[in-house]
């Protein structure tokens, strides 16, 4: 399981969510590392990643095949949400929602993570 990330192979959420965020974590404000062309404004506070504000969605960050092979093109630059999303909780079980997500393009649950060892 060393190594392991099911979001190479999976990518749902990123067509599931509206990614929305503080305006301020796009880079053209101070401290802001969100590439701006990348999103749209949603309201005087708020933007989202671009094409996840309709239906269909998929974010404008995403590259590849959803359920197949995926990744993140601004990976480093992503926004909170994307940041703060737990495919696993603290205590190694996956999140249901990834669970749920996932079934419905046809991959399987996620295995538990082993809990690191203490030293």
């Amino acid at each position: 399981m060393e190594g392991f990330n099911p979001c190479l192979d999976c990518g749902i959420c990123c067509t599931h969510f509206r990614i929305s965020f503080y305006w301020a974590e796009a880079d053209d404000a101070p401290g802001g590392f969100v590439p701006v062309d990348m999103t749209e404004q949603l309201n005087h506070t708020l933007r989202c990643m671009k094409g996840s504000n309709q239906v269909p969605r998929r974010c404008s960050g995403l590259a590849g095949t959803v359920g197949e092979k995926v990744a993140c093109t601004i990976y480093d630059n992503r926004p909170t949400p994307c940041r703060e999303f737990p495919v696993y909780f603290d205590d190694g079980t996956p999140n249901p929602k990834c669970d749920e997500l996932r079934a419905t393009i046809g991959l399987p649950p996620l295995p538990h993570a082993p809990l690191p060892r203490a030293a």
